[in-house]
């Protein structure tokens, strides 16, 4: 496994994937507005995204990874395994940190909520189907869905950081 992959998905631990997108929203809701204005210009390291990118990349993620799922589970399974789009979070990022942070946490929430429902009704068989990604290689969807989970983890503790918050 990669090791960015490896360190992300470790964020997890034996924290169950679901629960941690679905608590998502609010704990970013609750740092965004810690933050404020100020705060939001904030990064958590010299030369690392400040909180308004952050937030914005968390969206974008998001939008992404809800393309990435659909296509997966409604691929034709006499095909090859699905090819995801990578996507490249700099050039994103640079187009989507002009616009209002709430706007991106409203966005996220709404995707998120739209993720969750589709992962409730998956069977074993979409949560087992294979993705191939052109930089990370194959990948399950319960994989896809891990790492998400840990993502949301490593950015809410970036967060954190530039909040004060431990």
């Amino acid at each position: 496994m990669d090791p960015y992959l490896r360190r992300i998905v470790s964020r997890l631990g034996s924290l169950d994937p679901i629960e941690v997108l679905a608590s998502t929203p609010t704990a970013l809701e609750v740092l965004v507005a810690r933050l404020g204005d100020v705060g939001l210009d904030d990064s958590y390291a010299p030369g690392k995204w400040p909180a308004r990118t952050i937030v914005a990349h968390l969206a974008d993620t998001e939008l992404g990874m809800a393309f990435r799922f659909r296509q997966a589970v409604t691929a034709p399974p006499d095909e090859a395994p699905h090819a995801a789009q990578p996507f490249d979070q700099d050039a994103w990022a640079a187009r989507s940190t002009a616009a209002d942070p709430s706007l991106a946490v409203d966005a996220f929430r709404a995707l998120r909520a739209w993720n969750i429902a589709l992962f409730t009704g998956f069977s074993l068989d979409d949560w087992t189907t294979d993705v191939f990604h052109p930089e990370r290689g194959f990948e399950s969807v319960d994989a896809m869905v891990r790492f998400l989970a840990g993502h949301d983890l490593n950015h809410l503790d970036q967060l954190a950081a530039i909040a004060g918050v431990s």
